[in-house]
């Protein structure tokens, strides 16, 4: 554990520099894409070593999973990010626990966590939309044809705000693969940019992981999920790797 501990300093800035240098390459101020370390399945003081390190933004992908440790290091200096998908019945923990919502990915959802942030009392929660671009049946997400029904519930919603978009797109070797996918959502952001559905946001792409994370920022991610590049391989985990 020792060792490991001792190298998420060495990775995290590794992935920095990866990162500026990729911005730098197309264009785009290195400032604006924020990086999010996903934490699922790592114990509390390999987070707590991230924090030390200057993670500033955490991926989680189950409620249940994810209380403890957010209880345990709270909000003070980090953010917490939902990027797996949200059961309903797991909605009302996730409204008292996330920061931020990265998979609302139906208008039921959107109902319903809306709900519960007249109930529980929380003025705002930020919301990505989750889009299954490939409409690959193992995985979460709204389709393309969904977005527009759920723009526009979000927008008579008072207490949620949408931000931006998510997509998590099949898993490719060669991760240049990956690009149309990317690619799409961002023209699919751009227009919901142009109809002014961010409000005054610059509407997020959260896209891109550890093996595609560069690809991702030369199509326009604004936010990138990045695991194993910071923590290492995980021992056990059924899910894509970010």
């Amino acid at each position: 554990m020792e060792t490991r501990l001792d190298e998420i300093g060495a990775r995290l800035e590794r992935v920095k520099e990866r990162i500026v240098a990729c911005a730098k390459r197309v264009g785009r101020d290195p400032a604006e894409i924020t990086l999010i370390a996903v934490s699922k399945t790592f114990p509390i003081e390999v987070l707590r070593q991230a924090v030390r390190a200057g993670v500033r933004d955490l991926g989680e992908n189950r409620v249940q999973e994810a209380e403890a440790k957010i209880r345990e290091i709270g909000h003070g200096d980090v953010r917490w990010h939902l990027i797996g998908h949200l059961q309903a019945n797991k909605a009302r923990r996730a409204v008292r626990l996330f920061d931020l919502i990265h998979s609302l990915d139906s208008i039921e959802l959107a109902k319903r966590l809306e709900r519960i942030c007249v109930e529980e009392g929380r003025a705002e929660l930020p919301v990505l939309v989750q889009l299954n671009l490939a409409g690959e049946e193992t995985k979460s997400g709204a389709s393309e044809a969904e977005l527009p029904a759920i723009v526009q519930a979000l927008s008579r919603c008072e207490r949620l705000r949408l931000i931006g978009l998510m997509t998590l797109p099949p898993f490719f070797a060669a991760a240049e693969r990956a690009r149309p996918y990317f690619r799409r959502l961002r023209e699919l952001r751009d227009r919901l940019l142009a109809e002014g559905a961010f409000g005054h946001g610059r509407g997020e792409l959260s896209m891109g992981m550890s093996h595609d994370f560069e690809v991702a920022i030369e199509e326009g991610a604004t936010m990138v999920r990045l695991g194993t590049a910071i923590f290492g391989a995980r021992q056990t985990s059924n899910e894509p790797v970010e």
